[in-house]
């Protein structure tokens, strides 16, 4: 499940037959030059609705926190991105506050009960996927995380999801200890676990975060540091305007 991160790219993922999408609050982000985490929850809807109605794939919503200090506003912030026409949408227990950044876990729990509510009240089947920022935070406690994890899922998370495990004892362990609900596994750095191997561990959905947009940023910042030496050699790894031109011209009926 791929990680676009603005209407150009979700077209170019669908196009290569990717059966559903994830956006990236990092990439999004970034396309606005802005750190992740720093946009408003409006510019946040707006953009799902944007993606949503640019692919006919579902589109899972990395919707941060939920965007709220208490409960009941990360209720509100799940209606509305309901609203946007999101397949499903992940909340992280992450606090933003640097001294303390992740919630303890009687708050975090309320936070996804009160998103699993506000999905059974839309009466839709979204799926909610529940976050544990532990090993993205500087503290990699996997004990505290298979605890976060397995009390997610007794909250109402359909997915269970912990970025930054990597190795096989790690996503080996998360998997057998959510059982048998799904778990989504982050590759966003090379690795060696191919898509087959983390089948075969049991992980059910991977994602690549900001991987894809990091890509692009990196292909960005090759090109205009050579540009900036008087070289013009980065431009030979460029796409085919005349490809993208064929590829995004399409359309809406077609796609």
């Amino acid at each position: 499940m791929p990680n676009p991160w603005d209407v150009g790219s979700a077209r170019y993922l669908q196009s290569l037959g990717f059966q559903a999408l994830a956006t990236t609050s990092a990439g999004f982000a970034w396309s606005h030059g802005r750190a992740d985490g720093a946009v408003a929850r409006s510019e946040v809807l707006a953009h799902l609705k944007e993606l949503v109605s640019a692919t006919h794939l579902p589109v899972n919503a990395d919707f941060e926190n939920g965007f709220g200090a208490d409960a009941d506003e990360v209720a509100e912030s799940v209606r509305l991105a309901l609203d946007t026409g999101v397949a499903g949408l992940s909340i992280e227990d992450s606090s933003g506050d640097p001294t303390n950044p992740i919630f303890d876990l009687d708050t975090a729990v309320r936070r996804l009960r009160a998103a699993r509510a506000a999905i059974d009240q839309a009466g839709g089947d979204a799926v909610l996927v529940g976050r544990a920022e532990n090993f993205f935070l500087g503290r990699p406690d996997l004990p505290d995380t298979i605890t976060r994890l397995q009390a997610y899922a007794e909250a109402g998370a359909d997915c269970l999801y912990a970025p930054g495990i990597r190795t096989r004892e790690q996503i080996s362990a998360v998997v057998a200890a959510v059982a048998p609900k799904p778990v989504n596994v982050l590759v966003g750095w090379p690795s060696e676990l191919t898509l087959d191997a983390l089948r075969e561990l049991g992980v059910r959905r991977v994602s690549v975060g900001g991987a894809l947009a990091r890509c692009a940023w990196g292909g960005l910042q090759r090109a205009a540091a050579a540009l900036a030496a008087g070289r013009f050699d980065e431009f030979a790894h460029a796409a085919s305007g005349q490809e993208l031109n064929a590829l995004l011209g399409e359309p809406p009926s077609t796609r």
